[in-house]
């Protein structure tokens, strides 16, 4: 197996303040891959899904200063992100990378 380099999506970027509440982001449909960056200072959860998302701290945790890239499914169209202390996260979507 061999990795191919994550090609986002222009102007995909977004930029999202994760606190103690769930809130959510629209992600384009197509695309097949998301790059989570967290640049806080503090771990935060991200759920992806069809429709509505409520992320809580059962989901994927992105540690601070870390980036990972998650594959998503066609119609995969919110993603719902939390922090309890607060951080910053990065979203972008596009392919490849995985």
């Amino acid at each position: 197996m061999y990795n191919i380099q994550f090609t986002q999506r222009d102007k995909s970027n977004q930029v999202v303040t994760p606190a103690a509440t769930s809130a959510s982001i629209t992600l384009n449909a197509q695309d097949k891959a998301v790059r989570l960056v967290n640049s806080g200072a503090n771990i935060c959860h991200v759920r992806i899904g069809e429709g509505s998302q409520t992320a809580t701290t059962a989901d994927l945790p992105v540690r601070a200063g870390s980036e990972i890239i998650v594959r998503k499914r066609d119609g995969d169209v919110t993603l719902a992100h939390i922090s309890a202390a607060g951080t910053t996260l990065h979203v972008a979507t596009g392919e490849g990378g995985l």
